[in-house]
């Protein structure tokens, strides 16, 4: 880690070509984790509900199945899956039947390679930048499962809290104690929020999978960030969100995953949040 750390002109492409590779594998999270995840909820229905069994093959697995194109199941050849490249050879149509080929795949990632490389030369190629890196990619993972299904899975959420509790055990970002308190803090807040809304509307005004994420970032970031990202991701939601709806010409009661701006938040968070803190202090003349 030394060595590429006094040599960042080998570091840096590796930590691109590194966010590159697992930007594809990403992709695949993205797709295949949660049709997974409804088969087996549904299997585990029937069992609970003691219904009889219908022969429902499982979708392709995230590991063990290779690539191939969702329109005629082609199976990729090596050349067909080299990240963005082969998607700018192939002009973004499968080679078999030209079906296009969702820009999604070369845009997460193009995404982890710069969030790999903004992790690194923020942190350096030890464990706090291989650290920021995970968490990076987690972040992508569940900001495209909620665009597209509006889910984000405690498969993925409660790892995330795990593994930056753990890091805080060896005070790699924060001691213990501030991770702690600041994953109760952001389960608590959203989950407040949460039940205040329900009990005014009678309706539910987001997912208990963010109660989840915000505890995860919480286990990062520690109890001084949540309101920083609480506030951060409400702003970038209502800017993002108001004109996504009027591009849709959707009214304000469609329901808008709130994953991906917590996500973009906590992660900024995450790397400038105390610069954030500090500079509001000094502005605010509280420094």
């Amino acid at each position: 880690m030394a060595f590429l750390d006094q040599n960042p002109a080998l570091g840096y492409p590796l930590a691109a070509g590194l966010g590159l590779l697992v930007g594809s594998f990403l992709n695949v999270v993205i797709l295949r984790l949660p049709r997974r995840l409804e088969w087996q909820w549904k299997r585990d229905a029937t069992e609970i509900l003691e219904q009889p069994e219908i022969y429902d093959p499982p979708p392709p697995g995230i590991v063990i199945e290779p690539s191939h194109c969702p329109h005629c199941k082609h199976k990729l050849s090596w050349y067909e899956n080299i990240p963005v490249f082969s998607w700018l050879a192939l002009r973004g149509k499968c080679r078999h039947c030209h079906a296009p080929i969702s820009v999604q795949y070369p845009a997460v990632e193009l995404l982890t390679a710069i969030l790999a490389l903004v992790s690194v030369w923020h942190f350096g190629f030890g464990w706090q930048g291989f650290g920021a890196i995970l968490l990076s990619c987690f972040l992508i993972a569940l900001s495209g499962i909620d665009l597209r299904t509006q889910l984000l899975p405690d498969q993925l959420t409660l790892p995330l809290m795990w593994l930056g509790l753990i890091a805080s055990l060896d005070n790699l970002y924060m001691p213990a104690k501030p991770a702690v308190l600041g994953a109760i803090a952001g389960y608590v807040s959203l989950w407040t929020v949460w039940w205040l809304f329900k009990q005014l509307t009678g309706k539910e005004g987001m997912g208990h999978g963010d109660f989840k994420l915000l505890a995860a970032l919480g286990a990062w970031v520690g109890l001084k960030g949540i309101l920083p990202i609480i506030l951060l991701s409400s702003v970038v939601g209502a800017v993002i969100g108001s004109v996504w709806l009027a591009m849709k010409g959707r009214d304000r009661a469609t329901p808008i995953p709130f994953g991906p701006y917590l996500a973009i938040a906590g992660w900024i968070v995450f790397f400038w949040g105390k610069q954030m803190v500090d500079a509001y202090m000094k502005v605010s003349g509280l420094a």
